[in-house]
């Protein structure tokens, strides 16, 4: 059987891992990085490049350099219009009302672009491991929702990968952490990403993991600090020169660099210097931005980010009917959480230093490549509880929102209910599936509509129709209502929840294989080249080196 991986998908990076004699491994890229950027870029030679060599020509390339995809996954294109502004690319509005990618008059669901990326992790760790891989546990955000969670699988199955599971990074964070701990202990994770940021509490111990509640927001992370040092740059560029940055897109890409660079170097000191020469030029020549960003100043200037992350805190430990004395240690995860201002946050929040054994930005794949372990047996008595993040149910009369599976229940969890008719004689109802907390539904995410036809013509409230929601253990919903009094039964794996059918996924499996066959053909084609240069190289070398001991007519022979 097999080897199982663990692969961190994230908004920022990426990160495989795997488990190898009974030891979690962390997987080097073929560049030596423990993380892969999550970027794609689309070359003038139709080229494809995923991870560090796209992010190196990004500067040069803003239009067709796709990075952060994560945010727009299984989302609508009228959810995602404040990540649009932040992003150089095209985004567009595809079939369905999903938000697509524009590169050169072709366009790319965020599935598509995220196989990519999950194509070179597959890549990587078959390299290391020597053989093929095509089981991996993926994880997402606690707070993805149910379209976000399928687009997820989706890529997984674009990719060639099999989804075994579909995990939540702060639940795999603590396998990471957990798994050798006897005694049983509650803690909390806190888990600020490059692009969403989650909050779990969770009990352990004895290898059983029980998250208690979870709670976050899935348009907070590191992108956004970045954007506060992109603003603050452009607006006093625009003082000091007269020019405005935010209309010149490589301007832009490397006003982005440099923001995510002030941002890490004030994780350690207390002020930095941004220099970026001829970042732009004017009738009057070249002009040169240099500024100096203290760490008070950046946390001023995103000091509502840093108070968006208490009210999930608070929320989650009421819901796992907690008190913050309750919680043993804090565990962060993801890059962002290098902060110190976050740091300060947690210190606040919880009272006590939060934990630091474990690495932020490789916790996850490592919990990831632990569950993956678990399910092919190599890892034995280590059982997960996770929870659904979002109550779901159905649109009843007067869009009301009827809750049939609470926020925070431990999946995998089956609920049904009984509905009736609101007219007489009505022969059909529409089944209106939404996931959210407002009290109407017209607030609430929708999931997608069904109809169930043929219901015997009666007085309104005799029919009895029976609505079940069945969550698996990937938080992943089906519905099914069925007509007590005929048996007629009508289910939906909600597809119309991320606007892609079976169809499509297997067309674009296909593609995903297409390229990579291209893409090998390139790299040996390259070798090949390389190889044959290397010989004439050692041949010319060869003959300055004997030039002595060749006679004339095998040197006229070999030149």
């Amino acid at each position: 059987m097999g080897k199982t991986i663990g692969i961190d998908l994230g908004t920022t990076n990426s990160c495989v891992a795997v488990v190898i004699g009974g030891e979690p491994v962390v997987i080097q890229n073929a560049e030596g990085f423990r993380t892969t950027p999550s970027m794609v870029a689309f070359l003038k030679n139709g080229e494809r490049v995923v991870g560090h060599p796209a992010k190196r020509q990004a500067i040069t390339n803003p239009a067709k350099t796709i990075y952060s995809i994560k945010r727009f996954m299984g989302r609508m294109y009228n959810e995602v219009e404040s990540e649009i502004k932040q992003v150089p690319y095209k985004v567009v509005q595809g079939k369905n009302g999903m938000a697509v990618v524009k590169v050169d008059n072709k366009e790319y669901t965020p599935q598509e672009i995220s196989a990519m990326i999950l194509q070179k992790m597959k890549q990587t760790a078959e390299e290391y491991l020597g053989e093929k891989v095509t089981d991996a546990v993926i994880t997402v955000p606690a707070y993805f929702n149910d379209s976000q969670r399928k687009a997820t699988k989706e890529a997984g199955e674009i990719a060639g990968l099999t989804v075994k599971r579909i995990i939540n990074e702060p639940t795999a964070a603590s396998l990471a952490y957990g798994l050798d701990k006897k005694s049983n202990e509650k803690i909390a994770v806190f888990d600020l990403g490059g692009g969403t940021f989650d909050i779990s509490i969770l009990e352990i111990g004895e290898g059983v993991f029980e998250v208690k509640a979870t709670n976050g927001d899935t348009h907070l992370g590191g992108d956004d600090f970045d954007k506060r040092i992109i603003d603050w740059m452009v607006d006093e560029f625009k003082k000091q020169e007269g020019v405005d940055l935010s209309k010149d897109p490589m301007a832009l890409q490397r006003l982005k660099e440099a923001a995510e660079k002030a941002k890490i170097e004030l994780s350690n000191v207390t002020q930095t210097d941004i220099n970026l020469p001829f970042i732009t030029a004017t009738d009057s020549g070249p002009k040169h931005l240099q500024m100096n960003l203290t760490r008070a100043k950046f946390e001023a200037m995103c000091e509502d980010l840093f108070q968006r992350t208490i009210g999930p805190v608070q929320e989650a430990l009421k819901d796992a009917k907690l008190s913050v004395d309750d919680i043993a240690e804090v565990i962060l995860v993801g890059g962002a959480t290098r902060m110190p201002k976050v740091q300060e946050i947690v210190r606040d929040l919880f009272h006590k230093e939060p934990h630091k054994g474990v690495n932020p930005d490789e916790v996850v794949a490592v919990g990831a490549a632990i569950q993956g372990a678990v399910l092919t047996g190599e890892m034995k008595d280590v059982l997960l509880l996770d929870v659904t993040p979002l109550s779901l149910g159905i649109e009843t009369l007067g869009g009301v929102f009827t809750k049939l599976i609470e926020k925070n229940t431990t999946i995998p969890t089956r609920r049904s209910e009984i509905f009736t008719t609101a007219a007489d004689n009505q022969t059909s109802v529409e089944i209106h599936v939404l996931q959210g907390e407002r009290e109407m539904a017209m607030y609430n995410k929708s999931l997608g509509r069904f109809h169930l036809d043929g219901i015997p013509p009666a007085p309104r409230g005799v029919p009895q129709i029976e609505v079940t929601f069945d969550i698996d253990a990937n938080g992943i919903l089906n519905v099914s209502a069925k007509d007590k009094a005929t048996g007629k039964e009508q289910s939906i794996r909600i597809e119309a929840s991320t606007g892609l059918t079976k169809e499509e996924i297997d067309r674009m499996v296909r593609d995903a294989q297409e390229h990579a066959a291209e893409d090998r053909r390139r790299r040996e084609l390259a070798e090949a080249r390389n190889q044959a240069d290397q010989l004439i190289y050692q041949t010319e070398k060869n003959m300055k080196e004997m030039a002595d001991k060749l006679d004339s007519t095998d040197k006229t022979k070999l030149e």
